[in-house]
C-alpha cells in the first residue's frame, strides 16, 4: 500500500517554512502499514495543483494533500480540487457551527472567516475541531485523496483522530517492521564492507538502510509482509547475526537519540552532569535539556567562549592558554574538571576547537576541536581533526562528546 504527499505553499518552496508535516506523516502511516514513496511541494498556482494530484493518483493508492485551506486569496486548494474531481464549492451549515465555536471569543466572523464552510460538493467533508479548515476526503477508482490544513497542530489532529483510523479501515495493508540500530566507530563504506555478506544473505522481504549522522551510523531493518510474528523472528535472527559481526560498536537498539540514552544511564546510575563548551557554544546542554526529566541528572553548563571565561571560571591556567592554546588536549582536560568542580557534579565534558570557517592555523587547520569526558578521577581525551562545515564540525563533536562519556559510563 503506497501513498504520496503533496504540500502546497509558496512559503515551502523559497524556505521561509520548513516542512514537519511530511515526516510526521510518513512516520505515522508507516506504523499502519502504509509507505509513503513521494513527497512534492507545490507552489500556490491552480495548474500546478491540479497536475501533482493528478500525477500522484496515477501511482499511488492513497494521495494525502496539506495546505492552502486557510481564508486568504492564496488558499486556492479547494477550488483545484473541485476543478480536478469536476465538482463546486458550496455552503455547508454543519462546517460554519465549526468555524464559529472555532473562533468564537478570539476571532471576529467576517466574509473570509466565513468562505471556511465553503467546501467540495461531491466528497466527505470531516470537521476540523481545532481549527476552521475542514478536512475533504475523495474516492476515484478505488483511491483516496485527502486534503488537510497545513497548520502542524491541525493536520496531525485530524490525521490521528480522523484520516488514520479511516484508512486503516477501508485499505487491507502489510505489516512493516523496524529494528534500528546505532553504531559507533565505523565509517559507513567500511561499515558497508564489513556487513557484505550479511546483508546479501537477508532474506528478500527485509531491507537495510545506512542513515548517517556526524560521528555515528544508523541501521534500519525493514521487514515487510503479512504476518507481524513471522517477520519480527526474521527480523531477529538478522540481528543475531549483526550483533555477532559489530559487537560493542552497538550502542543502541532502540533508535533514540544520545542525549536520551545519557540521560537514562545518568538517572539510573543517580550522578549528575555538567558540560564545559567552548566551540560548540552550548549545543550540548541543549540537546541534554531536550530530555524531558533532565534536571533529575543535569545541572547546568559553562559556556567558556572567551579565554578569560575559561579561567574566571574553570580555573583553566593562563600559563596552559599561553604554551598550548585554547585549542589543546591539556585546556579540555582542565575545562572538563573545572566544570565537575564549579557545578559539583559526578561527570562532565568538555569541548574547545575551531569549527570555522576562519580561525585555523597550519598547526591547528579548522575542525580540529579537542574533547574530554571525565567521571570520578577518570579522564579520556579525543581528538577530532577533519573539517566538515561549521554546522557538522559542531554537531560532529557534540556527537563525539557524548559518546566519549558513553564509553566512560559504561
Amino acid at each position: 500500500m503506497f501513498a504520496e504527499i503533496i504540500t502546497i505553499g509558496d512559503e515551502l518552496l523559497i524556505g521561509q517554512v520548513v516542512d514537519t508535516n511530511s515526516a510526521w506523516i510518513g512516520r505515522e502511516l508507516n506504523k499502519v502499514g502504509i509507505e509513503v514513496i513521494r513527497v512534492v511541494s507545490v507552489r500556490d498556482r491552480s495548474d500546478e495543483i491540479i497536475e501533482a494530484i493528478d500525477a500522484a493518483m496515477h501511482r499511488s493508492s492513497v494521495v494525502l494533500v496539506t495546505g492552502g485551506l486557510g481564508p486568504t486569496k492564496d488558499d486556492i486548494t479547494k477550488q483545484a480540487l473541485c476543478d480536478y474531481f469536476h465538482t463546486e464549492l458550496v455552503f455547508s451549515e454543519e462546517i460554519f457551527e465549526n468555524v464559529k465555536r472555532v473562533l468564537s471569543g478570539r476571532i471576529p466572523m467576517n466574509a473570509l472567516n466565513k468562505s471556511q464552510a465553503m467546501v467540495p460538493k461531491d466528497c466527505l467533508v470531516i470537521n476540523n475541531r481545532v481549527g476552521s479548515a475542514s478536512v475533504s476526503w475523495f474516492e476515484r477508482n478505488g483511491k483516496v485523496l485527502v486534503s488537510m490544513p497545513g497548520v502542524p497542530q491541525e493536520m496531525t489532529t485530524v490525521m490521528s483522530e480522523e484520516v488514520i483510523p479511516r484508512l486503516a479501515d477501508k485499505f487491507r495493508t502489510d505489516v512493516i517492521v523496524h529494528k534500528t540500530f546505532t553504531v559507533k566507530n565505523q565509517p559507513e563504506s567500511v561499515l558497508a564492507e564489513k556487513l557484505e555478506y550479511w546483508e546479501a544473505a537477508l532474506p528478500l522481504c527485509i531491507k537495510l538502510a545506512y542513515l548517517p549522522k556526524p560521528g555515528i551510523i544508523r541501521l534500519r531493518l525493514t521487514g515487510r509482509g503479512q504476518s507481524k510474528e513471522e517477520i519480527k523472528s526474521l527480523i531477529d535472527d538478522a540481528s543475531v547475526r549483526l550483533k555477532a559481526i559489530l559487537g560493542d560498536d552497538i550502542f543502541d537498539e532502540e533508535d533514540a537519540p544520545l542525549e536520551r540514552i545519557i540521560g537514562d544511564l545518568l538517572r539510573k546510575k543517580g550522578i549528575t552532569l555538567s558540560t564545559a563548551e567552548s566551540c560548540t557554544g552550548g549545543s550540548i546542554a541543549a540537546r541534554l535539556t531536550s530530555v524531558a526529566g533532565s534536571s533529575d541528572y543535569f545541572k547546568g553548563a559553562v559556556v567558556a567562549y572567551a579565554n578569560e571565561v575559561k579561567t574566571s571560571l574553570l580555573n583553566v591556567s593562563p600559563q596552559t592558554l599561553a604554551e598550548q592554546g585554547a585549542v589543546s588536549e591539556k585546556t579540555v582536560i582542565e575545562m572538563v574538571k573545572g566544570a565537575m568542580n564549579t557545578l559539583k557534579t559526578d561527570c562532565a565534558v568538555a569541548t574547545s576547537g575551531i569549527a570555522g570557517p576562519g580561525g585555523g592555523t597550519n598547526e591547528k587547520p579548522v575542525g580540529t576541536v579537542w574533547i574530554a569526558a571525565a567521571y570520578k578521577n577518570e579522564i579520556r581525551t579525543m581528538k577530532q581533526d577533519s573539517n566538515r562545515g561549521r554546522e557538522m564540525n559542531i554537531e560532529r563533536a557534540g556527537n563525539n562528546a557524548l559518546l566519549l562519556l558513553l564509553e566512560l559510563l559504561k
